[in-house]
């Protein structure tokens, strides 16, 4: 009898295979009809949601709602085994809804780049991994000829443009958004890689496992040994942004 395969997923992420040759006497094809009305109920329930929450205007929108669906959409597809015809439907809205997001922020980025090349960027003392990924951001897709400052107070240099800092004016966290996921978005840079590292930023910098990725635990932790060598603020923002763009390139 064919076999049949489902992933038994722990609480931490883990998983294990487990195969069944039978289910006392039911025959292979009704166990398969049995997986997949079971996946069609999970795909239904979140083409619903997902109907719901793009019905309304991108700033009535519950923040985080549409990633929440994006994840759970991703856990369904590890266990459709058999390939309901609602995945497709549901990956078809997902993607629509990503495009009409990203044409809306292209519009609203548009001509804003040049006012930001060869300028002076101010952030805060002793760069931790949401810093120095930003800077990393700005140097690699924004301002080539970027210079980077540290300060507390972001009126004492007026020309310079403040990341992260704790002042409504430049770029920093917004919404459910670490500041490196503001200025990717700002700027509608859709570099793939740069996606995932968006991912790691966030999930190292707030810490609240919203997109399940652990690597940027390492890199933080990297970060902090060198902030207890008392480096300057300078080498370390440089020592960060060379551990990003070798991030960066070990994605591709």
């Amino acid at each position: 009898m064919e076999w049949l395969a489902t992933t038994i997923r722990s609480y931490k992420g883990q998983a294990s295979v487990v195969q069944v040759q039978g289910f006392d006497d039911l025959p292979s094809e009704h166990l398969k009809q049995l997986f997949l009305d079971a996946r069609s109920r999970d795909y239904q329930k979140l083409l619903h949601e997902a109907k719901k929450v793009l019905a309304l205007s991108p700033s009535r929108r519950p923040g985080g709602r549409l990633n929440r669906i994006r994840r759970r959409f991703l856990e369904l597809q590890d266990i459709d085994f058999f390939g309901s015809p609602l995945r497709a439907k549901v990956e078809n809205l997902l993607a629509h809804a990503d495009k009409a997001d990203t044409q809306t922020a292209g519009r609203k980025a548009q001509g804003k780049s040049d006012r930001y090349v060869n300028r002076l960027w101010m952030t805060r003392h002793h760069p931790g991994i949401d810093r120095v990924s930003s800077a990393w951001l700005i140097r690699r897709f924004i301002d080539p000829k970027a210079r980077f400052i540290f300060g507390t107070e972001p009126k004492a240099r007026a020309e310079a443009i403040p990341f992260d800092m704790f002042c409504p004016e430049g770029f920093g966290h917004r919404g459910e958004d670490c500041t490196f996921e503001t200025l990717q978005k700002d700027f509608s840079i859709k570099d793939g890689r740069v996606k995932r590292i968006a991912q790691i930023v966030h999930d190292a910098d707030l810490g609240d496992e919203k997109f399940g990725r652990q690597e940027g635990q390492g890199l933080d932790k990297v970060l902090n040994g060198w902030a207890k060598q008392d480096l300057p603020d300078d080498e370390l923002l440089k020592r960060g942004m060379d551990l990003i763009e070798g991030l960066y390139e070990a994605l591709a």
